[in-house]
């Protein structure tokens, strides 16, 4: 093997190592914007967007239980929940081939069951990509014992 032929492998590697970074940090801002756009569209009560972000066998984990996608559809559109306002104040975000783990370090201004309620979460969000579209697979919403 002649230097020239390291030094073109060694070019190769680092290439495609930045080019494997650079589709991460793009899948990282996708993510990390469809994820405050479903705040958006939470503080909205525009269940039919969220229907179409939601994966068909998504979860969702609230201090008061489990269900799937209907229900959490049902009780945004209902306004058995309203959430008025996520402040956002930290994303994470990992991706992982075709799924992606997005954490929210947040503040939660929402209205459950007629009580406005504030309260500090560290919201997990899973995203699949089915069909070239990323789905929200599951929400989980962990409270913190400090508040921001």
């Amino acid at each position: 093997m002649n230097i020239k032929s390291i030094i073109l492998g060694v070019l190769f590697l680092f290439m495609s190592g930045q080019i494997a970074l650079a589709q991460s940090t793009g899948t990282e801002r996708e993510i990390t914007e469809l994820s405050k756009k479903k705040w958006e569209w939470m503080a909205d009560k525009n269940a039919d967007s969220l229907a179409e972000l939601f994966h068909d066998k998504a979860k969702f984990v609230h201090m008061g239980g489990t269900w799937g996608k209907d229900r959490e559809v049902d009780i945004i559109r209902s306004g058995g929940i309203h959430y008025k306002k996520a402040e956002i104040h930290e994303v994470m975000v990992e991706v992982m081939g075709e799924t992606a783990i997005l954490w929210n370090r947040i503040t939660l201004l929402a209205v459950v069951g007629g009580n406005e309620v504030s309260n500090p979460f560290m919201v997990t969000e899973v995203y699949v990509k089915q069909n070239d579209t990323w789905k929200l697979g599951d929400l989980t919403f962990s409270k913190l014992l400090t508040r921001d």
